[in-house]
């Protein structure tokens, strides 16, 4: 098995099962705990894994408010855009994106009111941002 795909594999495995021990990794890949522990140990040194998160279904947050909201930007203030966002202790991800938005932001707040604010206060009011479009999660299927 070469190395690429074993990390590939490893990496399949983290996906479905970010909790997933390194001897249920190990088995399910087929080489040794301690080789799953070099390659895991590699993956976050090169920053391929950047970090372990639960996932929460939206509608168990008792009362809390997760959207994804798309962010477009200006392109010639784009990476400062993306640094401004990155300091918004509201926005949980941000990804850039190829599709209808410059930028997705992962925003949890405690109801809709609040994530008014944190547009007009925090994300549209940030220099180069043309506009923000939030799509509230209702539930989580899958």
């Amino acid at each position: 098995m070469s190395k690429s795909s074993t990390e590939a594999e490893i990496l399949e495995v983290l996906e479905e099962d970010a909790k997933a021990s390194y001897g249920e990794i190990a088995e399910s890949v087929g080489v040794s705990k301690p080789t799953v522990r070099k390659y895991i140990r590699e993956l976050e040194e090169e920053g391929t894994i950047l970090g372990y998160s639960a996932e929460i279904d939206p509608k168990k947050l008792g009362g809390r408010t997760v959207s994804l909201v798309g962010v477009d930007a200006e392109s010639d203030r784009f990476l400062g855009v993306v640094e401004s966002l990155k300091e918004v202790d509201s926005v949980r991800k941000l990804y850039i994106s190829s599709g209808d938005h410059d930028l997705l932001a992962e925003i949890v707040t405690d109801d809709n009111s609040s994530l008014r604010e944190i547009l007009d206060e925090e994300v549209d009011s940030i220099e180069g941002v043309d506009a923000s479009h939030p799509t509230v999660l209702q539930e989580r299927v899958k």
